[in-house]
């Protein structure tokens, strides 16, 4: 059923001559590219509590979800079934194993934690959904990955919300608590990164040619993993030094907060391949998302410290 519903929405691409596969792509790009922008932007001139728990949602989201992937093992849909031909460039971006969806499992923390924060403005909370759903949709319409791999990535995604607000709610109760806290998630971590390079993963080979290299799915875990490792000493270092206040959305705070955008979206852009040209894919994964996440957790706002004064919302 799963793959004759990815065959349905081929043929419906052929049938219009791939006229919204470059906007499939788009947003499915933006989704696990450039989305970082928006909690960015939130964490330094919005809110800062809110902006953090996006972030947490988010990394918390990739740790379930590099666990879950690399326990499951399920293979993507066209080395399933020949008949599946992923839409245009979709398949470079398809780097580990299909279920549960990765860009899925990145979206729904941000736009979902995006639309309950908006939930009173109503049309920017629909928007909000909309981009989710449809990004969502633009895994199956691409052709790389499957119903449920979209539907459970959503799931998930929410439990990792959910898992965020009672942590955080948790520290709001017991303050003194925190640091054990985030140690807590930082061990629980580390025990995720050792288990997906210790486990055991499938061998399977047609015509003598191994059909999935183990190897390779394993590099997004380093980086989704450390990622989370990454925010949470960042988050300690910017708590007991910067101890920066968000601009606000003044003319001054907006200005620099989208000043600050600029080096982030280059770094996106082109950073990885060059550290991965000089560590190696694994570590260089985790160097990457580690530079990503001192940028925006420390040094921008140390930057914005020292230009833009701002009360913070708590």
């Amino acid at each position: 059923m799963d793959i004759e519903y990815l065959l349905f929405l081929q043929n419906f691409r052929n049938s219009i001559n791939d006229a919204l596969t470059p906007f499939m792509e788009a947003i499915s790009f933006f989704a696990v590219n450039y989305i970082i922008l928006l909690p960015a932007f939130l964490y330094w001139c919005i809110d800062k509590r809110k902006g953090l728990f996006v972030f947490f949602a988010m990394k918390i989201s990739h740790l379930i979800n590099a666990v879950v992937k690399l326990t499951a093992c399920v293979y993507r849909p066209w080395i399933r079934d020949a008949r599946v031909l992923p839409a245009g460039n979709a398949i470079e971006t398809a780097t580990s194993y299909s279920f549960p969806s990765g860009h899925t499992m990145m979206l729904v923390p941000i736009y979902g934690s995006l639309a309950i924060f908006t939930k009173k403005r109503k049309l920017l909370c629909s928007l909000f959904i909309l981009a989710a759903v449809l990004t969502m949709f633009s895994r199956n319409y691409l052709g790389v990955h499957t119903p449920q791999d979209v539907l459970v990535g959503c799931v998930l995604g929410i439990l990792a919300i959910y898992i965020t607000s009672r942590v955080f709610k948790y520290i709001e109760a017991y303050p003194e608590k925190e640091n054990k806290v985030m140690a807590v998630i930082f061990i629980i971590a580390l025990a995720g990164l050792i288990y997906v390079n210790l486990k055991s993963y499938p061998m399977d080979y047609v015509n003598g040619k191994l059909l999935v290299d183990p190897n390779k799915m394993t590099i997004d875990a380093w980086g989704d993993i450390g990622g989370l490792m990454a925010l949470i000493v960042m988050y300690y270092i910017e708590k007991r030094f910067v101890k920066f206040s968000v601009t606000g959305l003044n003319s001054k705070g907006v200005v620099l907060g989208l000043i600050g955008l600029i080096p982030l979206a280059f770094m996106i852009y082109g950073l990885k391949p060059i550290i991965v040209s000089f560590t190696g894919a694994h570590l260089g994964r985790m160097i990457y998302e580690t530079m990503l996440t001192f940028y925006i957790i420390v040094l921008w706002p140390a930057v914005l410290k020292m230009f833009a004064g701002g009360k913070e919302k708590v």
